[in-house]
């Protein structure tokens, strides 16, 4: 059983930065991709980014393009999101996800993290 848990969130100023990280659990970590999702307040989750198995291939989500970066350690089972330049729409409960398909993560993932809230003020 796939396992994730993500850590680093936390409350920051508009402008600043977080890392998020996502070490994996119980399965081959290179044999998956891994995806980053988010949840605000009173909307629908929506996807973030995604990174194919051995990080050579990523997507990032047109609101996130060029102050995140999505990466992953095949050799440490971990994955995580560096954001930068934060925005106070980018407050958000935000979730790591993981499939066996590279496509299938974008939109149904079979494994989710439990999330990481966060906030940030303007």
């Amino acid at each position: 059983q796939v396992q994730l848990v993500e850590s680093g969130g936390g409350s920051v100023q508009a402008g600043g930065s977080l890392r998020l990280s996502c070490p994996a659990s119980g399965c081959t970590f290179s044999s998956y991709a891994m995806g980053w999702f988010r949840q605000a307040p009173g909307k629908e989750r929506e996807f973030v980014a995604r990174i194919s198995m051995f990080g050579n291939t990523k997507y990032y989500a047109d609101f996130v393009k060029g102050r995140f970066i999505i990466s992953r350690d095949n050799a440490k089972n971990t994955m995580s999101l560096q954001m930068n330049s934060l925005k106070p729409e980018d407050t958000a409960v935000y979730y790591c996800a993981a499939d066996l398909s590279f496509a299938k993560v974008t939109r149904t993932p079979d494994y989710w993290g439990q999330g990481t809230q966060v906030t940030v003020s303007s």
